[in-house]
């Protein structure tokens, strides 16, 4: 049975967590040369893409790509099928600021994977992670994000969050409580 669902995060919230991001790349990165956004397949590219546009109106000329870390994964053949989507990353790692961005970090699992994918593209200087959603209490991997936009404490296996994605770069994130 699931409950009501519980808003974390409305339009206007997101939006600003958005520009707080953009703001804050701006001020960890100075030279924009050496660093690149690169939002996770499949659900951190709507989020990451709306990063890039705010940076690049700030003035912030930041590379952007996009991977895809399903061939990464450590539980790749296990579960459910996944159909790959091409990863899009037109310039080489090495030596760059990374910036993974993902909607929502759990286990930490993807984030892995997407190291690894990222490193088949050049090995970086440093690879920084930003998530609208961390999950914190539900880690199966020593990984933390660098840049957040809201923490929620459920440690309740059966919850999810569901980061709703609508036209205008409108967004909604519900924490979605099954009680089973």
């Amino acid at each position: 049975m699931i409950n009501e669902p519980k808003i974390l995060l409305n339009s206007t919230k997101a939006n600003l967590i958005i520009r707080r991001f953009a703001l804050q790349i701006i001020e960890n990165h100075k030279d924009y040369q050496n660093t690149a956004v690169i939002g996770l397949q499949p659900r951190g590219i709507l989020l990451a893409k709306s990063i890039h546009n705010e940076l690049m109106n700030l003035g912030a000329d930041v590379l952007y790509g996009e991977v895809d870390h399903t061939f990464f994964r450590d539980d790749i053949g296990r579960g459910g099928f996944h159909i790959p989507k091409p990863s899009n990353v037109n310039f080489s790692t090495e030596n760059k600021n990374i910036i993974i961005v993902d909607d929502v970090l759990f286990t930490g699992r993807s984030v892995r994977a997407a190291i690894d994918a990222i490193m088949s593209f050049g090995r970086p200087k440093c690879v920084e992670l930003m998530v609208l959603v961390d999950r914190r209490f539900q880690r199966e991997l020593p990984i933390k994000p660098d840049y957040t936009g809201v923490t929620i404490d459920s440690r309740n296996t059966n919850d999810f969050v569901k980061v709703e994605w609508e036209n205008d770069n409108q967004v909604q994130v519900w924490l979605l409580e099954d009680k089973k």
